[in-house]
């Protein structure tokens, strides 16, 4: 038997990416009430759950404590667990449906708890505690390695039996719409036996997704890869910017430093897990099979990702438009979020609400699915024409990048909106 979509009162364009389907957490600042406000999305409107709150639209929640939505960040929400998150979530979709009254036919209280997302400032939604970046796409890691090493030897012995990560550094973390400065580092000139301290001249972008932990875990206590979703809150997209030069010289024996640290972009809005299962879809087939504790039942099952569709585009500063350079997908990851985190967890290492894990960059198939300029490019050997008539090697002063990715549904789209951000000059 069919059923008909759910719809909201609220007016949601076809191309929106935040109908009554999504309704993903952020927080914002209203110019007529003082403070920093848990929120949702709904079409262009944003609906403020603390003036819910305050209302007692949450009484009936049973899961949901007095004042958590009452908090300057999502971190208290995020701790309370997925049956809170679903009693809030359907609260919330209730009061927004069509043909529910109790919001859309009180005039007084509509105004009072629906404002336009114009009129506010979102805000970075989570107080990032710990922020580890992952390295999941087979096809970035084969790209990076024949660079490198060469074909022969593009994946090290260890990348088909776990999820390689290194821990990143969660205080430059930053809003989408942050403008990010051009690095300066050591860089080792070609044909040099001594470093250099410059701007970065191989500065690039980085196509991730990232997701929130939820409920932490305990010092010693492994999360096991088939609970690892109770501990995921939700989604956001990445760009972790990077500086390839620097990277070079500074990352062996270690990894990542400098070359990362410097600023990592994402999204305002957080979209819920609810909101992408019927978006689950099969990642890639794994082979050799993992060790035990990284057998995610939803690789098996082949639900284990999600069908999330991603765009890079480049607008140089002045420019009348946009390029897009890159097309790409979530599913293409060969290690799940699942995976990711019970082998973060596996030594007995404790997360805590608000972590923020990242996947890497990814990397689809062909060219044209390539996360980053150093694979686009490959190097800077094959420089990408931007419309205009530009070229880039590797980003430019000025130069504004802009993500975005959705999920397409029928009639309908779950998408994360965008993260952006213009590149700056050396100080």
């Amino acid at each position: 038997m069919m059923t008909t979509r759910r719809q909201s009162f609220v007016p949601v364009a076809a191309e929106s990416h935040f109908p009554i389907q999504n309704l993903p957490y952020g927080v914002c600042r209203r110019g007529d009430r003082d403070g920093p406000r848990v929120c949702v999305a709904i079409g262009d409107m944003v609906l403020d759950l603390a003036e819910l709150d305050e209302v007692g639209a949450f009484e009936r929640c049973s899961e949901v404590p007095s004042g958590a939505l009452r908090a300057t960040t999502l971190n208290p929400l995020m701790a309370l667990g997925r049956a809170a998150w679903r009693q809030v979530r359907e609260t919330v979709s209730t009061l927004l449906d069509r043909e529910e009254p109790s919001l859309r036919d009180h005039d007084d209280l509509r105004r009072r708890v629906l404002v336009p997302r114009s009129d506010v400032t979102l805000l970075l939604p989570v107080d990032i505690g710990d922020y580890t970046d992952f390295y999941s796409s087979r096809e970035h890691a084969t790209n990076v390695g024949t660079m490198f090493r060469g074909k022969d030897n593009a994946l090290m012995p260890n990348w088909l039996h776990l999820p390689v990560a290194y821990h990143g550094r969660a205080s430059s973390v930053v809003l989408s719409g942050t403008r990010v400065r051009r690095p300066r580092g050591q860089v080792l000139p070609d044909g040099e036996d001594h470093p250099v301290f410059v701007a970065t001249r191989a500065l690039d972008f980085e196509l991730e997704v990232g997701f929130f932990v939820g409920p932490g875990s305990r010092l010693g206590e492994p999360v096991p890869v088939e609970r690892a979703p109770e501990h995921i809150f939700g989604l956001v997209l990445v760009n972790d910017w990077s500086a390839r030069d620097v990277q070079k010289w500074e990352y062996q024996p270690l990894g990542p430093f400098l070359a990362k640290n410097f600023a990592t972009s994402i999204s305002p809005w957080v979209v819920p897990l609810d909101a992408l299962e019927p978006f689950q879809t099969a990642g890639p087939e794994q082979d050799p099979e993992p060790l035990p504790y990284l057998r995610d039942p939803g690789v098996t099952e082949g639900r284990s990702t999600f069908d999330l569709r991603l765009e890079v585009a480049i607008r140089p500063e002045g420019a009348a438009e946009a390029t897009t350079v890159c097309r790409s997908n979530f599913k293409h990851l060969y290690w799940s979020m699942a995976q990711q985190l019970a082998h973060h967890t596996v030594t007995g290492c404790d997360v805590r609400p608000g972590d923020m894990m990242a996947s890497g960059t990814i990397s689809g198939p062909d060219e044209g699915s390539y996360g980053s300029l150093l694979e686009l490019t490959w190097r800077g050997s094959k420089p990408l024409k931007l419309a205009g008539g530009q070229t880039r090697a590797f980003l430019q002063d000025g130069d504004e990048v802009v993500m975005t990715g959705y999920c397409q549904g029928d009639g309908y789209r779950v998408g994360f909106g965008d993260v952006s951000g213009q590149v700056l000059p050396a100080a």
